[in-house]
């Protein structure tokens, strides 16, 4: 019998409610698991003290004192292990999340396929 590798749970930063049910929806239905935040500092609490986070998709904008960016560089860090994918509508991102980077307005389909390379 073929055993299904089982997909990691994501922790969805966004500011935005509908865009983060949106992406939420379309994760869960994809098989992901999903914590939803709507900033970089509950996330970050969340990472702190939640050890099965696999994968973190942010908003460069986003609501509070940090940054998308900001949350993506405290991963790096903190969590190297934990893979980063950000978007965003008008920020450009840096070199080193060139390939980890969907600009907005996205496909979901494509964040999904995304994610699972990145699970991989």
């Amino acid at each position: 019998m073929l055993q299904r590798r089982s997909l990691p749970l994501i922790l969805v930063v966004e500011d935005e409610p509908l865009v983060r049910l949106d992406i939420t929806l379309a994760m869960v239905d994809a098989g992901f698991s999903v914590i939803e935040v709507p900033d970089a500092e509950q996330a970050i609490e969340l990472l702190e003290t939640r050890g099965s986070i696999g994968l973190v998709f942010t908003d460069v904008e986003l609501a509070g004192a940090l940054s998308g960016f900001d949350l993506a560089d405290e991963i790096e860090a903190r969590w190297p292990h934990i893979p980063v994918l950000v978007t965003s509508g008008r920020a450009v991102p840096k070199d080193e999340l060139a390939d980890r980077f969907i600009a907005k307005p996205y496909d979901t389909d494509a964040v999904i396929s995304q994610a699972r390379a990145l699970a991989a």
